[in-house]
């Protein structure tokens, strides 16, 4: 992946990327929240050479394909309109599937008590994948029991945590 800017935005720095994601947000949201629906989440990534802006949104009962066209016309609409990525992008709309990441707060309430999946950046223990129930959580730390007891973790070791889907 390239490197990316940092433009100075008051007292802290943001990168492009963040930039981007947070205007996204902004221009998505009420288009969703007027639809009924939540956004869980957007992402401005590179992949094999081309840069996605991805809107994730979903519902009580799920999210169909007609769902993810109709926000997506109004999305595309107010992108046009405001005009601010400079780079050529691929914009998506979609479901954040069964196994989206934890990120918000919301998230993770939603998952108190169910199973969750960690996968750290290093080995603990000699191990990189944990699977547990979800306890408790806070700004910097996620507990989870595991059958040995329970276990905690620092949340700038964690690379992805989500709900485990046992099939």
């Amino acid at each position: 992946m390239s490197p990316l800017l940092f433009v100075e935005r008051g007292d802290k720095s943001m990168s492009r990327r963040e930039e981007y994601e947070q205007k996204a947000e902004q221009l998505l949201s009420p288009i969703v929240k007027e639809m009924g629906f939540e956004l869980v989440d957007i992402e401005y990534v590179k992949e094999a050479g081309n840069w996605y802006l991805r809107g994730y949104i979903d519902k009580e009962g799920g999210i169909t394909v007609n769902d993810c066209e109709a926000v997506s016309r109004l999305f595309s609409d107010k992108l046009d309109e405001k005009d601010f990525i400079e780079d050529s992008y691929i914009m998506e709309i979609s479901s954040p599937g069964l196994d989206r990441p934890l990120k918000k707060e919301k998230d993770f309430a939603r998952a108190m008590g169910k199973d969750v999946e960690i996968r750290t950046y290093r080995p603990l223990d000699k191990r990189k994948e944990f699977v547990g129930v979800l306890k408790d959580y806070n700004d910097t730390q996620v507990m989870i029991e595991e059958d040995e007891g329970s276990r905690t973790f620092e949340r700038k070791d964690i690379a992805l945590i989500r709900l485990w889907i046992d099939f």
